[in-house]
């Protein structure tokens, strides 16, 4: 089963080096890693989407992570109410005549050229993994040169407390 786990960490040399060592050792394949900057100067986020066998696995797999020097937390964020995002750049072979039917594809998905050459172009989409899949199929017939995708980063939904009760609810 596909989980997403986040992490912070103290942003050091080596510390992801440890962790992807310890998903190695265990046998868990990662499908896709995002490390950025937090608002916090010296922590950073990581955003696994990894690939486990059942519950047992990712309990044990978050206790392995809890107990890395540098880890802060260790939170799997999967059945959360999350927000998600992927970036893909995808290079595509355009001749000036098929370039208005492909600005045309792209336009529903909230995609952008952001690069032109004589026999290609560069679209840039954001979103779920699935909405990028999409693209992709529809663009294919045309002729897909590369892509670049930047994997899954996520993390849980703000929430907020109503006035007349102590119940939380999540801000969609």
């Amino acid at each position: 089963m596909k989980r997403i786990i986040t992490l912070t960490v103290v942003n050091r040399s080596g510390v992801l080096n440890r962790i992807t060592g310890l998903f190695t050792k265990r046998h868990y394949n990662i499908e896709s890693i995002t490390v950025g900057h937090t608002e916090t100067a010296g922590v950073s986020r990581i955003t696994f989407v990894v690939h486990v066998e059942g519950e047992n696995d990712v309990e044990q797999l978050t206790k392995q992570l809890n107990k890395q020097i540098d880890v802060l937390k260790v939170t799997d964020i999967t059945n959360q109410s999350i927000v998600q995002r992927e970036l893909a750049l995808i290079k595509v072979v355009s001749a000036p005549s098929t370039r208005t039917e492909i600005n045309g594809i792209i336009e529903p998905f909230r995609a952008s050229v952001v690069d032109v050459s004589r026999d290609s172009i560069v679209v840039q989409v954001t979103g779920e993994s699935n909405k990028i899949e999409a693209l992709i199929e529809l663009l294919k017939p045309y002729g897909i040169k590369e892509i670049a995708r930047t994997g899954t980063t996520a993390f849980a939904r703000g929430t907020q407390q109503k006035a007349s009760s102590n119940k939380t609810i999540s801000i969609v």
